[in-house]
């Protein structure tokens, strides 16, 4: 009897050292944020005036230029902006355009029919400045094309309608990109710059010619069910970047493209230093994707700084790294305070990669002194089948990330080596295959501060003593 006794408090706290670690990672302070502020932000989807592309000449036959007539359409619609705002409505039909500006205090709506086709013609997409926290175009030095749709500084901006299509008919930009014949960097198909109160839901977006969905100085931007589909092979067709923008609530998208699903992003080297807007405050929830490169990446652009980043319930299959990191010295900036969890992934390469040494430089004028602080990752509650390696995390010689943490993952591997890390620190619970030897010290409550903060109450049963507890 006293044998049962003791095995059976024996289980008991084992029970409760499990309890603790996973209460460790259940008090993210971000997931109070993203949770109150993505499901109180409201917009304003009715408007009291509304019109039809159709009432500006437009034509739906996929061949006529209808440029002029959402030029036309928009330019008379914002006589409307101080009068609670108005809606320019797209048809069913094909509607042939070059890029358009939007207006404050606008949704465009796109039934479900309805699909925008981006020109095939490339002096349909004008040219713009480079963006100051770049320097220069993302591909080439100096200017770069405008995106499809495009909007600066606006105010009250929604682009939505009944799951229509904007198809940016990419791979004309895709072949001039392969083929080294580009004059200038590629256009996004949706661009919106330094505006505030953003919305975009219910419609699919195919075949960016660069980036999908490009926010870029912006703030209170929601992007909710929506659909991003490339081709596999089309070249840097990422999903949605924010970029230099905070308070950021991407919900409920299905991405399928060539390159990140998601990106994180905030000016380029010495750029972005001196421009200096992180994005802080991402809430990324229900994402489901594939893609030949990563489904949440961070950088490699970084430089202004990435931090309150939370991602859950995300599913990534058939694609080659589930969460990224990428960096390099003389990109400066830092990337703090991520939590990552609820994760899914199938057939898989690299669950994990973080990388210290990737991606090129804007020109010769960068510090290469300028190293990049990685600190405070937190990944739980992950598994995966078919997955090939559960973690490339390879940090900067004299530049060491830190603070990397992960509990409660579980993921069946094929590699006969399935971690290999260098230049990190950090500690690790409840993971399988067992963590890489920097990121092998057991998390303790000592270590809450180094991963997430604990609830009072989990404090205060750290405290007692687990014996008398029992």
């Amino acid at each position: 009897m006293r044998m049962l006794i003791t095995y059976g408090n024996m289980f008991l706290l084992q029970l409760v050292s499990v309890f603790l670690v996973l209460a460790l990672f259940s008090c993210s302070p971000w997931t109070v944020w993203s949770s109150s502020y993505c499901n109180g932000m409201n917009f304003k989807e009715v408007r009291p005036h509304s019109v039809s592309i159709t009432e500006f000449g437009a034509v739906g036959d996929g061949v006529t230029l209808n440029t002029k007539a959402f030029q036309n359409a928009i330019f008379y619609l914002n006589s409307f902006a101080d009068k609670g705002g108005a809606k320019l409505f797209v048809p069913a039909g094909r509607w042939l355009t070059g890029s358009f500006d939007l207006i404050s205090h606008l949704t465009l709506w796109l039934d479900n029919d309805a699909v925008i086709l981006g020109s095939t013609n490339s002096e349909d997409w004008p040219l713009v400045e480079p963006l100051p926290s770049y320097g220069r175009g993302r591909e080439l030095p100096g200017e770069r094309h405008k995106s499809l749709i495009y909007g600066r500084n606006l105010t009250d901006v929604v682009i939505t309608g009944n799951n229509g299509t904007v198809d940016g008919q990419g791979s004309i930009w895709w072949d001039k990109f392969r083929n080294k014949t580009l004059d200038y960097t590629r256009p996004h198909l949706v661009e919106l710059m330094n505006s505030t109160g953003v919305l975009i839901s219910n419609v699919t977006f195919l075949n960016s010619p660069f980036w999908t969905i490009h926010p870029v100085y912006c703030s209170h931007v929601r992007i909710h069910n929506v659909t991003v589909i490339a081709p596999h092979g089309s070249p840097n067709t990422d999903g949605i970047n924010p970029d230099s923008s905070d308070n950021v609530c991407i919900e409920d998208c299905y991405i399928s493209t060539g390159d990140d699903l998601i990106s994180i992003k905030s000016g380029w080297d010495g750029y972005g230093i001196a421009f200096g807007r992180p994005s802080r405050n991402i809430n990324i929830r229900g994402l489901i994707g594939k893609t030949t490169s990563a489904g949440i990446a961070i950088g490699s652009e970084m430089s202004g700084g990435v931090s309150e980043v939370h991602a859950e319930d995300i599913y990534i299959f058939d694609s080659h790294t589930a969460i990224r990191i990428k960096t390099s010295p003389g990109r400066g900036g830092y990337v703090r305070n991520v939590y990552v969890s609820n994760v899914i992934l199938a057939n898989v390469d690299i669950a994990i990669r973080f990388t210290g040494l990737y991606g090129e430089h804007p020109d010769e004028n960068y510090d290469p002194a300028a190293l990049p602080v990685i600190e405070r990752i937190t990944i739980k509650d992950v598994i995966g089948e078919k997955v090939k390696r559960a973690g490339l995390i390879q940090g900067i010689k004299d530049d060491t990330f830190v603070d990397i943490c992960l509990s409660n993952i579980t993921l069946n591997v094929t590699s006969k080596l399935p971690w290999n890390c260098s230049y990190v620190k950090g500690y690790s619970a409840l993971v399988s295959p067992e963590a890489c030897e920097p990121l092998n010290e057991r998390i303790s409550p000592d270590h809450c501060s180094d991963c997430c903060y604990l609830p009072n109450q989990i404090t205060s049963l750290v405290n007692q003593n687990w014996g008398a507890w029992v």
